[in-house]
């Protein structure tokens, strides 16, 4: 396009020594970009280098149109270090629903020697070929290849399959998808690479390979410190739970002990150059700093969030699902203050009647620039019984960086995701948002559906999560010393849409026997806004004799919504909304 050729010879002399240099730009990453990118790619083409740009930038309009758009001599300076880059999330996804086919031709990825080789390692059965070669291939007309290591992939068949679209893995096209993998690391795994392999058509030299990731940096080299006692599920991103025990040492979560689900790396933010854009579709109303935040009302709401794969764990053990292993901890209560949502709304004259949802867009990016997002619907949000709170403070000091800092939005009685943290942008739309995590995540199934089966656009996004309980102490495979006759029982339990506990039963007979719990915690507010979870405690007579006792617990809530028996009838290939009655075994002593 002439735009980009402009912008291309306008390069500085010491990135246009190589004449054959070509810049990607995708102008649209650039607008969506503001405040947020830190370390891009360039791709060359006709060259045995990848060029790798680091160049913080910021943009102060959206909606840019690449084909259009100009920029002066001081612009391009400005923006000098952006480029086009693509996520490959969708490559983990795409395994699960062809499961067939990425074992299709698991003969072509083992070894001479009859061991399977390693992913990227060179194959003398294939073709070599150099970067140059590859960097061609990047439309359908004549094929779409990436590398790996020493690897080179077709990938043209996979495009299309992509969940994430089409035209963002299109971005890949002629180059390495390492970099991409740095960032999403759970692709390191076997059944990814077995995926990929399948793909294989040839290899590069290692001289070239090694230049996919010369001079990058490891993305989540400035994720903040965490407490070691922290149960950590996934290093990166970083995502770990409390340990159970801790969850009812106090009613609210102590920040530093608070699990933390990120699905990215966490972004620094200058609280002094923040900006939260408002935007009515795609039209930007208004640009809040954090000073202006805090001129709002400062409101104060106790709230738990859960993730919706608490506890996916246990359903794991009906039969395999997709996501991390949690326990009972990913889940946490605290105090959240900061503006009310309504009041923000309310000074744009929004109506609930001419919109349908509240989008809210984060600051932490995948690689092609594309932000953490999410929705809610409109009545949620501007209802002041909602509650609905950017909150830039937790248990009464500012937001810790894994939990949002400087603005998160905080939406008592709804699952987790929908909780961004980084606000960078609230969109208010006749539409739901159309993130990958509100339209191809976050949905429950039948448990007849399998990846073969599954279509994300027939199941609604989670919002209000059902009644659950968990048992925190004894834990599985615990030794309990009998007391008086009997053993002590303590957990919490929650219902989403600020549903109270009304009672929670607990039994080691397999049922023929209950018993209630009293409460030691528990929300105070009106009904229907019981936000936080309520914890509980129960001693239980054990007969004597018994050497061992499987313990099990269920919740009802306000609305007699209670937890059903077993995961066998609710589970769902996502592995989420994890809510049967919780099962202990335990030794007694």
């Amino acid at each position: 396009m002439p735009g980009i050729a402009r912008w291309r010879d306008n390069l500085p002399a010491e990135l246009c020594r190589n004449r054959e240099l070509e810049i990607m730009l995708h102008l649209r990453i650039l607008c969506r970009a503001k405040n947020r990118s830190t370390a891009v790619l360039v791709k060359p083409v006709g060259s045995s280098s990848l060029c790798v740009l680091k160049n913080k930038y910021l943009l102060h309009k959206r909606g840019y149109n690449s084909s259009r758009e100009n920029f002066s001599k001081d612009e391009h300076k400005k923006y000098i270090g952006c480029i086009g880059v693509v996520s490959i999330l969708g490559f983990y996804y795409y395994y699960t629903s062809n499961k067939r086919r990425a074992f299709a031709r698991e003969h072509e990825i083992e070894s001479h020697s009859g061991q399977r080789s390693s992913p990227g390692e060179f194959d003398s059965r294939y073709k070599s070929y150099t970067l140059s070669e590859v960097a061609k291939h990047d439309n359908k007309n004549v094929g779409i290849w990436v590398t790996y290591k020493q690897g080179v992939y077709d990938i043209t068949d996979f495009i299309e399959k992509h969940p994430g679209g089409a035209g963002k893995i299109i971005m890949a096209a002629g180059g390495s998808i390492e970099p991409f993998w740095m960032i999403f690391s759970n692709h390191n795994k076997r059944d990814i690479y077995d995926l990929l392999e399948s793909m294989r058509i040839g290899n590069i030299s290692k001289e070239e390979a090694s230049t996919a990731v010369e001079g990058m940096e490891d993305p989540y080299a400035n994720d903040p410190q965490r407490h070691k006692i922290l149960i950590i599920n996934n290093p990166k991103p970083f995502n770990a739970e409390t340990p159970a025990p801790l969850l009812i040492e106090s009613f609210h979560t102590p920040s530093d002990l608070f699990y933390v689900r990120n699905h990215l790396p966490v972004p620094d933010v200058d609280p002094q150059t923040y900006e939260l854009e408002i935007a009515i579709e795609e039209d930007t109303k208004k640009v809040l700093r954090l000073d202006d935040i805090k001129k709002y009302p400062k409101h104060t709401v106790s709230s738990t969030i859960m993730c919706a794969g608490n506890r996916r764990s246990e359903m794991a053990k009906v039969k395999a699902v997709k996501g991390l292993s949690w326990s009972v901890g990913a889940v946490g209560n605290a105090t959240w203050s900061g503006a009310k949502l309504c009041d923000i709304l309310n000074d744009l004259n929004v109506k609930e009647e001419d919109y349908e949802h509240i989008q809210f867009e984060g600051l932490d990016l995948d690689p092609s620039s594309t932000p953490y997002g999410s929705s809610i619907p409109i009545s949620k949000a501007i209802d002041p019984k909602g509650d609905v709170i950017l909150a830039y403070e937790m248990n009464g000091k500012p937001l810790p960086r894994d939990h949002g800092f400087p603005i998160r939005v905080v939406v008592p009685g709804v699952v987790g995701a929908r909780n961004v943290k980084w606000l960078g942008r609230i969109i208010i739309s006749k539409h739901e948002s159309q993130s990958q995590w509100q339209q191809g995540d976050y949905k429950g199934f039948s448990p007849s559906t399998d990846w073969d089966t599954v279509d994300f656009s027939k199941s609604p996004a989670i919002q209000e999560l059902p009644v659950i309980s968990a048992i925190c102490t004894p834990q599985s495979g615990d030794q309990v010393v009998v007391q008086n006759g009997k053993i002590k029982v303590a957990g919490y339990a929650w219902s989403g849409g600020g549903q109270k506990i009304v009672r929670v039963d607990v039994t080691i007979d397999g049922g023929d026997t209950w018993h209630t719990a009293e409460f030691f915690g528990q929300d105070l507010s009106k009904p229907g806004r019981h936000w936080s979870w309520t914890l509980w405690q129960v001693e239980i007579p054990v007969k004597e004799g018994d050497k061992n006792v499987e313990i099990w617990a269920k919740a009802v809530d306000s609305m007699y919504n209670v937890q059903p028996e077993s995961f066998k009838n609710i589970w769902n290939l996502r592995g989420v909304l994890n809510n049967a009655y919780h099962r202990v075994k335990i030794d007694l002593k």
